[in-house]
């Protein structure tokens, strides 16, 4: 018998034939074309990666990727992924998702999900606004936004989705964004290696109905003023010449100057360390105001820490060992029932 030779899988095996129906310009394209150039590094077949959305403009993505695929129902995208991995533990397993479809209505179970650490990696797109339901606000707009439902500003305070997550013990935080691929495309990998619940969240720009709302963190004249990249094991510096750095005062950050840093007082980042996790995910001032700290990207947090399929697979085994063969009609009619009269 000749040996079959298969060719290596690339981005364009992990596309599809079907009309990619977001609108020009938006930023889900940008997500789309860089998870599609990670896939061949994951050294798994096509028929081995799924990928799972719930209700959105991003939650078109399984249509375009040439993999299994659910376009389920609004929030409920976490649920759906954490049985998929229950009963398929050996699957890729992705979420794709947005801020108003994880976070509203999807709140609670994207937060259970994370305590409990499925093996999956979750796709958050934020773009602080509801896009395919024409412009309300949503859980991530901040404060005074102008929209549809909220015609004279928003009264909510918006989430900070990474601190959330964290306050939920996810095992692995990060930040990237739509307009900048190179990074998007290097936490991609980082959070497909991590074995746990990855939670990447993704800045999205929705140019029709919330055109520019990150436009401080990517326009070549305010990005390195106003983003801090993360970067292991290496001191927090940003600034147009690198010339600004993060220290503490106490448990408080404060920005100061490199050239005027004292030996050891620059914060380096430790990926392990959940306090300053916490810290860095508290990084959320509004870039208009004075003395803000600047926005960080890369990833906040990292721990390895055991999966519920993981421990649900030991936990049938021992029970199994101990008690043989489950009896179902016994554990119906076991000693905690009653007669009704």
């Amino acid at each position: 018998m000749s040996e079959i030779l298969t060719k290596p899988l690339t981005a364009k095996d992990f596309a599809t034939d079907q009309d990619i129906r977001w609108c020009p310009g938006c930023g889900d394209y940008s997500v789309l074309k860089q998870v599609q150039s990670i896939m061949p590094e994951l050294g798994r077949e096509k028929e081995d990666v799924v990928f799972i959305s719930g209700i959105g403009c991003s939650s078109r993505f399984p249509y375009y990727m040439n993999t299994y695929g659910m376009h389920s129902i609004h929030g409920r995208a976490t649920a759906i992924a954490s049985g998929l991995k229950i009963s398929r533990p050996e699957l890729s397993v992705w979420i794709v998702t947005g801020d108003g479809d994880a976070l509203s209505i999807g709140g609670n179970h994207l937060i259970h999900m994370i305590r409990r650490n499925f093996d999956v990696n979750v796709l958050l797109f934020n773009n602080e606004i509801y896009g395919l339901t024409k412009g309300q606000y949503s859980p991530t707009s901040p404060e005074g936004t102008v929209t549809k439902s909220t015609p004279i500003g928003s009264l909510d305070h918006p989430f900070n989705p990474l601190k959330l997550c964290l306050g939920a013990d996810s095992t692995f935080i990060a930040r990237t964004m739509d307009r900048d691929p190179k990074h998007q495309r290097e936490i991609l990998l980082r959070g497909s290696q991590h074995v746990g619940t990855s939670m990447i969240e993704i800045y999205q720009n929705c140019n029709v109905f919330n055109d520019g709302a990150f436009q401080v963190f990517t326009d070549k004249g305010s990005k390195l003023q106003e983003t801090l990249f993360l970067e292991q094991g290496k001191p927090l510096i940003f600034g147009v010449e690198r010339e600004k750095a993060i220290a503490l005062d106490g448990s408080t950050p404060r920005i100061i100057n490199v050239a005027e840093a004292n030996e050891g007082e620059l914060l380096i980042h430790d990926e392990s360390n959940r306090f300053q996790a916490q810290l860095l995910t508290s990084f959320f001032d509004d870039p208009k105001a004075e003395g803000h700290l600047p926005r960080p990207f890369g990833v906040f947090y990292a721990e390895e820490r055991h999966r519920y399929e993981e421990a649900m697979e030991e936990q049938i085994k021992m029970a199994t060992k101990i008690k043989g063969k489950g009896n179902l009609d016994q554990l119906l009619s076991g000693s905690n029932v009653w007669e009704v009269d």
